[in-house]
């Protein structure tokens, strides 16, 4: 059955992915500025990733050739699996948190002040902020519910371009 959808719809899958990430989006701006929790670096990069995840599977669904569409798809899938590698690596530093604890700089201030050459390993270095858990859901914290989420996505999009690949399209979408 999901399947069938898959090959009937592709355009919607698109879209409800796209509408995911919006929401994911507008629930960490709801936990930043409603219940006053502050992102760390890590949280940041991964709302970068979500966006991406966002606009590329938008851009997937608009119609067009097979080859705009799986060029577009993919790069959500790469998007995807970026974030799914920040969240996990947040997780990581949540359960085995550094031995010192330092606050550190914030995103913008790591990439005001150093090349992005030295901020990039510092943001995946983490600090004391990215190993705090400020709110939890069932147990899991907010990396761990948005590796979750990151990885659902990458599963759909990989499966929805390997049924494409195979030409199981009946829409029009393959078409050009």
């Amino acid at each position: 059955m999901v399947l069938n959808w898959l090959d009937t719809a592709p355009r919607r899958v698109l879209a409800l992915i796209s509408v995911a990430c919006v929401a994911m989006l507008a629930f960490g701006m709801y936990l930043q500025h409603v219940v006053g929790l502050e992102p760390c670096p890590m949280c940041i990069v991964q709302r970068y990733a979500l966006i991406g995840v966002a606009v590329f599977a938008a851009l997937a669904g608009v119609r067009g050739t097979k080859g705009w569409w799986m060029s577009w798809a993919v790069l959500a899938l790469v998007a995807s699996g970026f974030g799914a590698f920040v969240a996990a690596r947040q997780s990581w530093l949540q359960w085995y948190p550094p031995e010192i604890a330092t606050c550190g700089r914030d995103f913008y201030g790591m990439i005001e002040h150093f090349p992005i050459g030295r901020a990039i390993p510092m943001i995946f270095r983490g600090s004391g902020d990215c190993a705090a858990i400020d709110w939890t859901f069932l147990g899991g914290s907010i990396a761990n519910w948005s590796f979750l989420c990151f990885v659902a996505m990458a599963v759909v999009l990989v499966v929805l371009l390997v049924r494409a690949g195979r030409g199981h399209r009946r829409d029009g979408l393959a078409a050009a």
